[in-house]
C-alpha cells in the first residue's frame, strides 16, 4: 500500500509541475497545487512502506 501511495504521489506531483502531461483531460496538469500535494501524498507513501518492513509479523500456529 505505501509502494502504489509512493508512486502515485509521485505521479501526482509531476502532472502539477507540468513533467508529466498525460492524460490530457486531467485538472492536475500544470497545476502548481499538486506538487505539494503529491509529495505529501509521496512522502506518506514511503512512511508507510518503511513502518510496514519494521513492524514484526504475527505467525499463526494453527
Amino acid at each position: 500500500m505505501g509502494g502504489l501511495l509512493a508512486v502515485f504521489g509521485s505521479f501526482f506531483a509531476l502532472q502539477g509541475a507540468g513533467i508529466i502531461m498525460w492524460p490530457a483531460e486531467s485538472f492536475m496538469l500544470a497545476n502548481h497545487d499538486w506538487i505539494g500535494k503529491g509529495a505529501i501524498i509521496g512522502i506518506t507513501g514511503v512512511f508507510v512502506l518503511l513502518l510496514g518492513l519494521k513492524v514484526p509479523r504475527r505467525h499463526d500456529t494453527d
